[in-house]
């Protein structure tokens, strides 16, 4: 059964998932690099950035199961690129190049329109302007019966959550301090929407904890 899950999100240990001022130099926010030094060294990851090397072991199996059996992905729009307000033009196509390393549906939440875009590799880029529902109704419809991850950013994650539509979640705890940006947990009742399940994992360079729905 398709479930909708939230995978490899990285979170500072006073629960900042992203920096502040993100934009083309600072993608994540200030620092916000920082938060996935983990993921960045794993064999997984330089694999999906084209290169050979990285670390085996618990962090990896981590990144690597964040690709397991998901058949579409939402992201917020400042996941998507920096470009705010409405779109000047269609040159920008997100950060990764043209073979993105989603290789399935990505839905991209906005309050712009704009048509689709068809990368190498399997990946397009839908742009939803209805809001989570209609993001998670469409993706639904294109992944197959496989599970649908949600991504980045921090208030793309809050959204769903509010919205009870999260089965599963992955937080990678890195060991830094981030003091500001965005939080992942301010006002969020994990317990009231049902996430009693815990699982906990040290892995080489981050804390794993799972929390499932129950």
């Amino acid at each position: 059964m398709s479930k909708v899950k939230v995978l490899g999100f990285s979170v500072s240990l006073d629960g900042f998932g992203a920096g502040t001022n993100q934009d083309l130099e600072n993608p994540l926010g200030i620092r916000g690099h920082e938060l996935h030094s983990w993921m960045v060294r794993t064999k997984k990851f330089q694999k999906i950035i084209g290169k050979d090397g990285g670390m085996e072991g618990i962090d990896n199996e981590f990144t690597e199961n964040s690709f397991v059996n998901v058949g579409a992905h939402i992201i917020g729009r400042n996941m998507f690129g920096p470009i705010r307000g409405q779109w000047k033009d269609e040159e920008w196509k997100g950060w990764w190049g043209e073979d993105p390393p989603f290789h399935t549906p990505v839905f991209v939440l906005t309050h712009y329109p704009r048509n689709p875009i068809e990368m190498k590799g399997g990946t397009t880029f839908y742009f939803v302007s209805d809001g989570v529902k209609e993001a998670l109704d469409a993706a639904k419809k294109l992944a197959g019966g496989k599970d649908i991850r949600v991504g980045g950013g921090v208030s793309t994650i809050r959204q769903f959550l509010q919205s009870g539509y999260i089965d599963e979640i992955h937080l990678a705890f890195s060991p830094i301090f981030l003091g500001q940006g965005g939080n992942l947990f301010t006002g969020i009742d994990f317990q009231k929407l049902g996430f009693t399940k815990i699982n906990k994992i040290n892995g080489e360079g981050a804390t794993h904890i799972t929390l499932t729905r129950v």
